[in-house]
């Protein structure tokens, strides 16, 4: 097995452990590499098809060539797409100007707390990985959440060689994380190989910029880049030493903004 098919293996092995132990299980979908590369782990882990539902939080700003493309791959893929809004924060005029921090704690955190409060998910996989962002690098495979999917990094379950402790307290909610070991270029180097569909807004357009990272359209900024095929975003990522998210404006807002939000319960 080549480091790849290691990723894969130990992906699969953490979505069908999931999916035996936890009772109401969902998986968060936000439209972007990481998250696709999880949905078509968890096509492989079982035989082509996507046991549980699929969330997207939808907050009214991303991107419209995101929603296109989750509504497309949906269908292809036979998704059961659920899609959560914080309307109540939406309706009262919710939006980037109120800070950054407060958008997304009322927009994202909020509104993925509803979505799961609504339909009694009592276990949601997600797709961050470690080396994405230095409060993530924290997190566990399978990490419990406290009252109100309040995430307290001191209080998290150890695990040695794949061992992952999967039995927890009635009430307790449950994220799990199968690409908590793969590195950006990981992911890269996997979508080349299996031929992943991703956003064209990854891809660089005829102004020479494209996205790194995805999120609302306000506070995510493209980077220079000619890039324009997923070869050449692997062979600029090995000689890259920009952070993923520096185009992430959330996380500039303050110097503990990211450890915030997801104490929260972010994703």
């Amino acid at each position: 097995m080549d480091h790849l098919d290691r990723l894969e293996a130990q992906s699969v092995y953490i979505l069908r452990e999931a999916f035996n132990r936890i009772d109401k299980l969902a998986m968060l979908w936000s439209i972007g590499k990481d998250s696709n590369v999880m949905v078509w782990l968890a096509r492989k882990a079982f035989f082509g098809h996507v046991p549980f539902p699929v969330l997207h939080v939808d907050t009214s700003y991303k991107i419209p060539e995101m929603i296109e493309f989750r509504d497309r791959m949906a269908a292809e893929w036979g998704l059961n797409l659920i899609v959560g809004q914080n309307r109540a924060a939406l309706d009262a005029g919710m939006n980037h100007t109120r800070g950054r921090v407060t958008c997304c704690s009322a927009l994202k955190t909020d509104g993925l707390k509803a979505l799961l409060d609504t339909h009694g998910f009592t276990g949601v996989i997600a797709g961050i990985r470690r080396d994405e962002e230095g409060t993530r690098a924290k997190e566990r495979v399978f990490s419990p959440r406290g009252q109100d999917n309040a995430w307290n990094v001191k209080d998290q379950p150890p695990e040695f060689w794949d061992q992952f402790k999967t039995e927890f307290p009635a009430g307790t909610s449950v994220r799990i994380h199968p690409l908590l070991h793969w590195t950006e270029v990981d992911i890269w180097r996997y979508i080349q190989r299996e031929e992943i569909p991703v956003v064209s807004l990854y891809f660089a357009n005829e102004h020479g910029q494209r996205y790194r990272s995805l999120g609302c359209a306000p506070c995510t900024l493209p980077i220079t880049s000619r890039a324009a095929t997923v070869a050449e975003i692997v062979t600029e990522l090995e000689g890259s030493r920009t952070s993923e998210r520096a185009g992430r404006a959330q996380d500039k807002e303050s110097e503990d903004a990211f450890e915030r939000l997801r104490a929260e319960g972010y994703m």
